[in-house]
């Protein structure tokens, strides 16, 4: 303590109104004049060792809390200002460490107002959604994030750019790849733009995936990626180079509304040519109905991963030559979801995707094990799920793995024709029929009784506070 100076006026401050005393009262218990206490409380002023002392033995107060920087308040407020929407109005931490020590309860106010933010924001887009599955709209204002607009956009399409998969066929044509596309994409960029493929370690480019060096023409790739992912990002750069004009022609179909969306959305369309080009289209299609659409068959087939061939039968939607209309969506092991797709849109509306009990989250306690299951939404619709880990990539020993949760989806009545629909079974009772599992589109939209799973209660129904009854779920509902 006596190593640096306290300034803890505001601190002092606050202890004094919360107790409703004056200046000269608190100046009288702490054996100081009222004039010495004001330039304390003014931050003129360190605390000394004795008054801390003495705060400590008059107010009961720990030392430490006179010594801290907001403690609980900073933690908060370090929260709101994280939010991506005013991120950039304080340039450093200082000034959020001066507000949490300088005016606490503004703070607290600060942080109050932003937390009911979140909470209104969470609830209007759950209205939202709800009168959308009802045909009616709520145009409710809003500042969206880019990478926001970018998603929501994806996620309301079919998943099918036809400009990109012709330019990736002619690519494929040319290119002639065989069994071996990273080979031939390794030799097209060197032969062509005079660009050389490197692979670097963990302690060279540990922050990356891939950088290309403009100066000596080098693409560096991180042997932190698998070797699927590696070749993903080889052809992604590939894409970039070759496919200029078809991927600004269907960035400009999604109509975004600013520069950083449209960047965002370059890297998801290189990234749908880049398994354009490794899955080339006819071929993937026709592997997928021989083989049933078992994943495992068509990764070992086509040299990719698990997620990236569950990636591309979102995208078999061509006129005359669909597949399984298929939708999916990848969440990590807190629950957040950043990424969804379908080829007929992701299903917001009939499936949700936000239900803890599907199969998805139980999909980190058996990982790499491929869950199916049956699921039934509240208006009847039934769908069959496919869920399985995914491994991002490789950390060093000391490193926490990345590891997310991938579920892939179609309706019920494709059920014959995919493999994983043979694991579901019939009930016993009535063999015509299969056991579902009654899931909701989220639980702040779901009227089910009784759910052991149910997180929030629903914003269409009032809470059933009954005293004398208490229910199998913490959220009762009338």
């Amino acid at each position: 303590m006596a190593d640096r100076k306290i300034f803890a006026g505001p601190r002092i401050r606050r202890i004094r109104h919360d107790r409703n005393l004056t200046q000269t009262a608190m100046a009288e218990a702490l054996d100081i004049s009222p004039s010495y206490l004001n330039l304390i409380e003014r931050n003129q002023r360190p605390l000394t060792v004795q008054l801390i002392l003495k705060l400590s033995s008059v107010y009961k107060i720990d030392p430490e809390d006179l010594q801290g920087e907001g403690g609980a308040a900073l933690a908060a407020l370090r929260e709101v200002f994280a939010d991506p929407l005013i991120s950039g109005e304080i340039p450093g931490e200082q000034e959020v460490i001066e507000i949490a020590e300088a005016a606490p309860n503004a703070a607290s106010a600060i942080v109050k107002l932003y937390r009911a933010y979140r909470e209104q924001t969470s609830r209007l887009t759950d209205i939202s959604a709800m009168l959308a599955g009802e045909g009616r709209s709520a145009d409710l204002p809003g500042a969206r994030m880019p990478m926001d607009e970018v998603r929501e956009t994806l996620e309301a399409r079919v998943n099918y750019f036809p400009t990109i998969e012709e330019e990736a066929e002619a690519f494929t044509t040319l290119l002639m790849p065989g069994d071996d596309l990273l080979s031939a994409l390794k030799a097209w960029l060197k032969s062509e733009h005079g660009i050389v493929v490197r692979t670097l370690p963990v302690a060279t480019m540990p922050n990356w995936r891939r950088r290309y060096d403009r100066h000596s023409h080098r693409l560096f790739i991180s042997e932190r990626l698998s070797p699927f992912d590696q070749l993903r990002e080889v052809a992604m750069e590939a894409v970039l180079v070759r496919m200029q004009v078809a991927i600004s022609a269907s960035i400009n179909g999604l109509k975004l509304s600013g520069d950083e969306a449209r960047r965002i959305a370059r890297f998801e369309m290189a990234r749908y040519g880049a398994h354009a080009l490794m899955m080339p289209y006819q071929s993937f299609l026709s592997a997928a109905q021989r083989a049933r659409y078992d994943l495992d068959v068509l990764r070992s087939r086509f040299g990719v991963s698990f997620e990236q061939a569950a990636n591309r039968l979102t995208t078999l939607c061509r006129d005359n030559a669909a597949g399984v209309p298929f939708f999916m969506l990848e969440i990590d092991v807190a629950g957040n979801r950043f990424r969804r797709a379908g080829a007929q849109g992701f299903p917001q509306q009939r499936f949700g995707g936000h239900c803890p009990k599907l199969s998805v989250h139980s999909a980190f306690g058996q990982p790499g094990q491929v869950l199916v299951e049956a699921v039934e939404a509240p208006g009847g619709a039934e769908f069959l799920t496919i869920s399985r880990t995914l491994e991002g990539p490789q950390g060093a020993y000391a490193e926490r793995p990345r590891r997310t949760a991938l579920l892939l989806g179609c309706d019920i009545g494709f059920r014959d024709e995919i493999i994983y629909g043979d694991a579901i079974p019939a009930q016993h009772d009535k063999p015509t029929k299969i056991v579902t599992t009654p899931i909701g589109p989220a639980c702040r939209l779901c009227e089910r009784n009784g759910c052991l799973a149910r997180a929030e209660p629903p914003i269409t129904r009032p809470l059933g506070l009954d005293e004398m009854v208490t229910g199998l779920s913490a959220f009762d509902f009338q």
